[in-house]
């Protein structure tokens, strides 16, 4: 008779923690708001410190380029000689919702020259503070995994 008890009281249980991972995976995180880093970024200019392509470190192609993310979603480049404009926005990205942390993208468009076109991306954030922008892009492509930090000058 215990048995027969035993059994419906373990389905009971196996259920309860069913239910429980079966949670909404709607969460604050979800509807980040994209003020702060739109902020962040329009303090003074940056420089890129690190831009790796699929394992491949091209931080020289951007060595003296200035990088000002400017009202209107303009972002230009300039190291004095070459001037660079292209565009950037800060958007709420709800597409991958089993991963929150991306759900905000650092959108960067540049027309030309081709080192500058290869940054035109809708990039994940990994992290920014008043001082550094850190960003990741995994190509769905050929899976390979870009990197791209700006600096504050």
């Amino acid at each position: 008779m215990k048995k027969l008890f035993l059994i419906p009281a373990l389905f009971c249980l196996f259920m309860l923690n069913v239910a429980s991972m079966c949670s909404s995976d709607d969460n604050s995180s979800s509807s980040q708001d994209p003020t702060p880093v739109i902020n962040a970024a329009t303090q003074g200019t940056w420089r890129i410190t690190s831009y790796v392509d699929s394992g491949t470190d091209e931080t020289n192609h951007f060595t003296g380029y200035n990088f000002t993310f400017a009202s209107g979603n303009v972002l230009t480049a300039t190291n004095g000689t070459n001037t660079y404009t292209g565009t950037w926005s800060v958007t709420n990205d709800n597409s991958n919702d089993d991963n929150p942390s991306s759900d905000l993208d650092f959108n960067i468009g540049f027309t030309s020259p081709a080192n500058f076109a290869d940054l035109t991306d809708d990039w994940d954030i990994v992290s920014y503070t008043s001082t550094t922008i850190s960003l990741i892009d995994i190509s769905g492509g050929n899976g390979g995994t870009d990197i791209l930090v700006f600096t504050k000058n």
